[in-house]
């Protein structure tokens, strides 16, 4: 039995063992100088968990792994209007 679309989750609360881990493991790779800080990664998390454009942990906008993207300091949102 397969689960549900899931909107507006990330893979931390839909599969924290498998790839939420390996997520985890390439933002804890990224060089410190290209990691966003903790305080504005937790701000970006939150302006995507309320985006439309969400879905099972992904970007509808771009297909991104979200929770990646908002950890790399030189990334931005994909939307026109670039909420972060």
């Amino acid at each position: 039995m397969s689960r549900p679309f899931c909107k507006r989750c990330f893979f931390a609360e839909l599969d924290p063992g498998g790839i939420y881990k390996e997520i985890s493991e390439l933002i804890a790779a990224l060089p410190e100088e290209k990691r966003t800080h903790e305080e504005e990664y937790r701000r970006r998390l939150k302006i995507c968990g309320e985006c439309d454009s969400l879905g099972e942990g992904t970007c509808g906008k771009c297909g991104c792994f979200v929770e990646l993207r908002a950890a790399k300091k030189d990334m931005h949102c994909p939307s026109e209007k670039h909420y972060w």
